[in-house]
């Protein structure tokens, strides 16, 4: 049986997510069992393939890497979850820490601190880049295992799973056609979860929704 760390990958740019696997394949005690090109696919495939850690990007289409890492936490508690992302931000670090994420390590840190960050949460400690523990103090003590995982740990203004997927797919310029099709459910289904927003979040119309979206890191831009 191999004593090797197993890693899902989730991130949307092709190129970056292969140039991932060839660093992790560089370290003999790291092996790479699945890729993953959106969040919702991420929280598919670590489920059924159970990777001792998930290395998961922000900016993802379909789901982004705070509520796919939210459900997977939702679905199994003990799933450990790396964040890397370019993003660096007071809001996306908070919401990171309250979506139960293990971890958060910043694209331009070394493969060396990358190879220490999946060690560390695959032993169950957390782990973030020096310069977010530098401006946040202890973030362990809110994150990971920390969390609770009956609470919703994302802002959403009270908003379902399912309404913040069609939520970001608004906020991402999808049509509700498209958006029905992705997410298999009728154009008029859509349109129910779509006024349900606006009720919920009393908004007016598509733009308003789409800057909630990003305010509240439903979207997440890419960097």
């Amino acid at each position: 049986m191999s004593d090797k760390i197993t890693v899902l990958i989730a991130d949307d740019h092709t190129i970056l997510r292969r140039g991932l696997v060839s660093l992790l394949s560089l370290n003999q005690n790291i092996e790479v069992i699945g890729e993953a090109e959106d969040g919702r696919s991420a929280v598919e495939m670590a489920l059924r393939l159970e990777p001792d850690v998930v290395l998961m990007d922000l900016s993802m289409p379909v789901l982004n890497g705070l509520e796919a890492t939210a459900r997977l936490k939702k679905e199994s508690p003990g799933m450990k979850v790396l964040i890397l992302s370019a993003h660096d931000n007071d809001e996306y670090v908070n919401q990171v820490v309250r979506s139960g994420a293990n971890g958060y390590a910043l694209k331009n840190t070394s493969p060396e601190e990358l190879y220490t960050a999946i060690r560390t949460v695959h032993s169950g400690r957390t782990f973030f880049s020096p310069s977010l523990t530098g401006r946040f103090g202890d973030l362990s003590a809110m994150s990971g295992e920390g969390a609770d995982p009956g609470r919703d740990p994302l802002r959403g203004g009270g908003l379902t799973s399912r309404e913040r997927e069609v939520l970001q797919l608004i906020a991402e310029g999808e049509t509700h056609q498209h958006i029905a099709d992705r997410l298999f459910i009728s154009v008029r289904t859509v349109d129910t979860h779509t006024n349900n927003i606006m009720k919920k979040l009393n908004l007016h119309d598509t733009a308003s929704l789409v800057t909630y979206a990003i305010k509240n890191g439903i979207v997440i831009l890419p960097r």
